[in-house]
């Protein structure tokens, strides 16, 4: 909450009053997108789209139609905490395993004793494809598992 007493917006700053307090608790933060990447993968992913067949809700938050958000940039210097974004042909065993059990697109947190589940995929879904949206749900998330 700010000083009007209405929920602080999490902007460019890092400093402040206002400034959301640094992420802590998790080694990596990792994102796998509903996609295959490369070329080809992601050609595919953008034809169906385009044609209504496909969606990822982890990709409408971290791109536009044409690039990834600048407001994706500035909320991942606020977090302090390496994010990895993955395709499914491209997952490590960990995070394939864990996929497998949790759906995709869906949104973990590495810890010194394996992964956890921060957001799955209809938590993304209603997030619209808000970055800010985004930071508040896995700062909540991550303060829940702590």
């Amino acid at each position: 909450m700010n000083r009007q007493g209405t929920p602080a917006v999490p902007t460019d700053r890092q400093d402040g009053p206002d400034a959301p307090p640094p992420f802590t608790g998790f080694e990596e933060v990792i994102g796998v997108y509903d996609a295959d990447g490369g070329a080809i993968g992601e050609a595919r992913y953008v034809i169906g789209k385009l044609l209504g067949r496909t969606h990822c809700a982890l990709c409408d938050i971290t791109h536009s139609p044409v690039r990834r958000k600048p407001a994706w940039d500035a909320m991942t210097v606020r977090l302090s905490v390496p994010i990895t974004l993955l395709h499914v042909n491209e997952m490590p065993t960990d995070v394939a395993a864990a996929t497998r059990e949790h759906g995709v697109p869906a949104v973990f947190g590495r810890t010194p004793s394996g992964l956890v589940p921060l957001l799955s995929p209809s938590a993304l879904d209603t997030l619209g494809g808000s970055v800010e949206r985004f930071e508040i749900s896995i700062r909540e998330a991550g303060a829940l598992l702590r």
